[in-house]
């Protein structure tokens, strides 16, 4: 090759040959965007439009609302994948730079070498080819090749001893060198060739792609007498290619806290025959059976330990990546479920001992009052008495007529009070509903908590916050991190930071999809807007204290911090009501502005039709969109998006979602019997089933198996969280308070 290319040179210049070189180089690089764009199954262009996008600094909700057109439509779940794979395979990239750089130092890159390095697709594949090459600490093998025992270990792998291995390795033994007998010398040339195994790069994807197929996991009890939640897996097996993701993590955890002993076991068999058949290629009586004897070796202690960390990693990836997709699923539907408008709410916190604490909430979410009572154990029916006497006067003077009640401890005395209170007064026509409290906890003793209510106590905060969760949950549950809100199992045990940044990209977008009113919103709340920083967000809320309501989107630019770039991402998912223009309060982005109102000039409509909601038809009177969108400058789907804004405006996503159940009855546990049939509220999807809420404090499971007729890889496929559903009771076990349900056959 290099003789070609002295001609070339010789031919052409210096020029022509970087040219070469470079473009060579170019064609070993992998084209990321080629990549993904197989991976996500879209057209190139679109990939192309969207890193560039991304590139610039756009924000995944923009991209996907106001960009359709350059990006042909790819919505935010395609994007944020996009986005995550992107970053990956630049890493990837930058890895196998880091890896080549430091192998070209050692003066040891071979052609071949950097064609395997630069065509890998994961970083395992690169640690595998670098492996050789990496600095390693001191080990068995660099002793040995200090001790100047290479050569010996070259002759034993060219398999052509004509007399006893101990005869040839006398001439390695040395005092000087500590190697004190012609065993020793061979023992140290097993090494080298151990090693020299192991750091073959085929060698170990074989192994470990072999193991991922045939071996099994297995797990046992390290106290067999222990009673614990683990014990379905005291004596356990499976092959790895079927280990499902939420067994992986229960694993995990078991062994994590000292329950069980976890193995990876490989058909070990099979490998060793692989490797002496890749090693042993003469029947050398001399050599054989050494190296018979190091392939063994170096698997047992240098190849299986390792392969066996590996796959253990990829189950714990693959099943946390499984889990977080649900966790986002479930976490979606929380936030996305419908508001409660236009009602005064009580909130209970229950509590036995120090009394539970009720907040009373304005249509507006105005804490407008806050009490104790004590109507749970310990008490004496004259606390009970005097708490029913104190709600029957404050429900018809602040007009409550909905008691939201969280679900945690005391929650099931309390909704017992409370129904025989409901019996009392009928003429009030108050229901109650049980929230998930989730994170209640966790915000009311937060930094926010205090900012917002510093005058209250945790119990009232908490009170509060169950109250305004039914009011709108978006707006109240994007204070709690969202690792707190309890979508999920085992979240806990996942990588925080993978976790943390999937579930604040479902807040993003759920916050983004149905927008913020810019007038009321809070710093939080803001901060998930596409282009805000809680910064940014905190200086909104202080221009506004400071400068009264916003009155024009365009008034932005006048917040510290908030510059163009900004206002471009940010201005659409603000809503003013009753502002300048009334374009203003629909997800209109300014930029197409001048578009909507020469759309609505032309179909003989004015802005202040957009207020008053005489839009409905409009895009009855529209016959040809891309005809329409031509005159008007704009592609056809924004002018589709327009429309459906404009005969809609401020359209809240979440009013298609099902409503909570509203309770007036209390059932409890034994009131349970078998086929039964109930509605209930889904409070959690998981791998192998769904937790149904039927209003008796414990809520029933619905196994993967009796979701619906037809096979389902998971429930997803079925049901969401908040979803309403119809449940029959299949058995109800008190003592360790489980309820079996089904969904099928009702």
């Amino acid at each position: 090759m290099r003789g070609s290319i002295a001609d070339f040179t010789f031919f052409f210049g210096r020029n022509v040959i970087e040219w070469y070189e470079n473009d060579r180089e170019d064609n070993l690089h992998m084209d990321i965007n080629q990549k993904l764009t197989e991976e996500l199954g879209v057209k190139r262009w679109q990939v192309d439009a969207a890193v560039k996008l991304i590139d610039e600094g756009n924000t995944i909700p923009f991209i996907s609302r106001y960009r359709k057109e350059v990006t042909g439509s790819l919505n935010d779940e395609q994007l944020r994948k996009l986005h995550e794979r992107l970053v990956y395979l630049r890493n990837l990239e930058e890895k196998k730079e880091q890896v080549i750089s430091s192998i070209e130092e050692q003066g040891k890159m071979t052609e071949e070498l950097r064609r395997q390095i630069m065509a890998a697709e994961t970083q395992v594949t690169v640690e595998d080819l670098y492996r050789p090459y990496r600095p390693k600490r001191r080990t068995r093998a660099t002793i040995a090749k200090e001790k100047g025992l290479e050569p010996l270990a070259a002759y034993i792998m060219l398999q052509n001893a004509k007399e006893p291995l101990e005869n040839t390795a006398q001439q390695y033994v040395s005092e000087e060198k500590g190697v004190k007998s012609a065993a020793d010398a061979i023992a140290g040339a097993e090494d080298i060739i151990a090693e020299s195994i192991s750091d073959n790069a085929d060698y170990r994807s074989w192994i470990r792609k072999t193991t991922m197929k045939k071996g099994k996991v297995t797990s046992a009890a390290k106290d067999p007498e222990a009673e614990s939640v683990y014990e379905m897996y005291y004596e356990f097996e499976e092959p790895v290619s079927k280990l499902a993701g939420h067994r992986i993590l229960a694993l995990n955890r078991g062994e994590k806290e000292k329950f069980l002993t976890v193995k990876v076991e490989a058909p070990e068999e099979d490998i060793l025959r692989y490797l002496e058949k890749k090693i042993i290629h003469k029947d050398n009586p001399y050599t054989a059976p050494v190296l018979k004897e190091t392939v063994e070796d170096s698997y047992h202690r240098l190849i299986a330990p390792a392969i066996e960390r590996e796959i253990r990693n990829e189950l714990t990836e693959k099943a946390e990546d499984g889990a977080i997709e649900v966790f986002g699923k479930n976490l979606h539907q929380l936030l996305m479920q419908p508001p409660i408008a236009g009602k005064v709410v009580l909130g209970w916190d229950p509590a036995f001992r120090t009394g539970c604490k009720l907040a009373v909430v304005d249509p507006t979410g105005k804490v407008i009052g806050t009490t104790v009572i004590y109507p749970t154990a310990p008490t004496t029916p004259q606390k009970i008495k005097a708490s029913k006497d104190l709600l029957k006067k404050i429900i018809p003077k602040y007009h409550i007529s909905l008691i939201s009640l969280g679900n945690g401890t005391a929650s099931r005395e309390s909704e017992q009070f409370i129904v025989e209170l409901l019996k009392e007064i009928p003429e009030e026509k108050v229901q109650y509903v049980i929230v998930n409290e989730a994170g209640a906890s966790v915000y009311s003793a937060s930094k926010l908590a205090s900012e917002e209510f510093p005058n209250f106590d945790v119990g009232q905060r908490s009170a509060a916050s169950i109250a305004r969760r039914l009011q709108d949950p978006l707006a109240e549950l994007v204070k709690i991190d969202p690792k707190s809100i309890g979508v999920g199992q085992y979240q806990h045990d996942m990588n925080q930071k993978k976790l943390g940044e999937s579930l604040s990209g479902v807040v993003e977008d759920c916050v983004n999809k149905v927008g913020v009113d810019l007038n009321t919103a809070s710093a939080p709340l803001l901060s998930y807007i596409s282009g805000i920083s809680s910064t940014i967000a905190k200086n909104i809320v202080a221009y506004r204290e400071e400068n009264g309501r916003f009155t024009d989107r365009r008034e932005l630019l006048k917040v510290p911090k908030l510059g163009p770039k900004a206002y471009e991402q940010c201005a659409g998912f603000m809503r003013i009501q009753g502002g300048k223009n009334p374009l203003d309060m629909t997800g209109v982005h300014p930029e197409s502005y001048d578009a909507a109102e020469k759309l609505l000039k032309k179909q003989g409509f004015t802005p202040e039709n957009i207020a008053g909601h005489h839009l409905n038809g409009l895009s009855l009177t529209i016959r040809d969109y891309k005809k329409l969108s031509e005159e008007l400058g704009i592609g056809e789907i924004t002018l589709r998006d327009i429309v459906k804004e404009l005969e809609k405006p401020a359209r809240d996503p979440r009013d298609e979602m099902p409503k909570p159940i509203l309770r007036t009855d209390v059932l409890e546990m034994k009131d349970l019997k078998e086929g039964m049939v109930l509605k209930g509220t889904v409070r959690n999807v998981i791998d192998f089933g769904v937790f149904v809420d039927i209003g008796v404090h414990q809520d029933g499971l619905v196994h993967i198996s009796q979701i619906t007729d037809r096979y389902i890889k998971h429930p997803l496929e079925v049901v969401s969280v908040g979803d309403i559903v119809d449940v029959k009771v299949m058995s109800v076990d008190l003592k360790k308070k489980r309820i079996q349900l089904t969904m099928r056959g009702i």
